[in-house]
């Protein structure tokens, strides 16, 4: 398990993050949710260690993360940032065998998964591509290839998928392609955290959602439990609509536009 004990963070005097716990399991789907400025993306580097935390531990598969080297730590958990910056003409194949850099496996069996994950992200196209010269949408799949490779080998031991907004950039099609693509990969016990902007993205892929406001985290559970009116309304401040999706049948959210108000509906939950 990968766990974030009490955490707090802060810029001079000002509070970013307050008392923050938040658990993931090894083959679950937590997606942190919230509005701009809830402090979703700094848990998130928190949770990476790449900002240093005025209380609070992180604590991976039982072991301190600051205990734990560099190497060791990129074997167990891999992130996709929000946004990466690469300077250097790299083909997409360079791209993603940096996420093999952590392993001591050869050059032949890093080409092979290398190839599977460009199967499983459906990037066989655009092998031999120069990064630059891709969409922001593409390179956002090259990322999650590269972060795939490297939580690619097989371990006795949890390892996690940390994705920051991964689906900003990416079309319908693509959105759903990359999270169930991270939903597939969580049978080979391995815990996926996002966070999302889309709370219907969220509540279809996510087994546990966290609600954040303000730094705090104000609401978590399964997905089942807390994706209510209630708790939408009090985390985002605006009035929302909980409808039935007629095909598939799950609850589904519709914002209300501020110049409309429409009468109270019976709140619908999962079955």
């Amino acid at each position: 398990m990968l766990q974030a004990n009490n955490i707090s963070y802060q810029i001079g005097s000002k509070s970013i993050l307050r008392n923050c716990t938040i658990k993931l399991k090894p083959r679950t789907f937590t997606a942190i949710v919230g509005p701009n400025g809830a402090g979703k993306s700094t848990l998130l580097k928190a949770i990476t260690n790449e900002v240093k935390l005025r209380n609070g531990s992180i604590t991976v598969n039982g072991h301190s993360s600051s205990a734990l080297d560099s190497k060791a730590l990129s074997r167990i958990r891999a992130v996709m940032p929000q946004h990466t910056s690469i300077n250097f003409p790299f083909s997409i194949e360079q791209i993603i065998e940096i996420g093999r850099f952590p392993h001591h496996t050869s050059p032949v069996e890093n080409v092979e998964i290398i190839e599977k994950v460009i199967e499983k992200t459906r990037l066989q196209s655009y092998k031999g591509r120069t990064y630059q010269t891709l969409s922001g949408g593409e390179k956002q799949r090259v990322q999650l290839a590269r972060i795939m490779a490297q939580v690619w080998d097989k371990s006795p031991h949890p390892k996690y998928l940390l994705l920051d907004e991964p689906t900003s950039d990416l079309d319908i099609l693509h959105q759903h392609a990359l999270l169930g693509t991270a939903r597939e990969l969580m049978s080979d016990n391995l815990g996926v955290l996002a966070v999302l902007h889309d709370l219907n993205l969220a509540a279809q892929y996510a087994d546990y959602l966290v609600f954040m406001k303000n730094g705090e985290i104000v609401k978590q559970g399964e997905t089942r439990e807390v994706f209510t009116k209630e708790n939408i309304e009090t985390t985002f401040n605006h009035p929302v609509q909980m409808l039935e999706d007629p095909t598939t049948g799950q609850t589904i959210v519709v914002s209300i536009p501020n110049h409309m108000h429409l009468e109270p509906q019976k709140e619908i939950r999962y079955a």
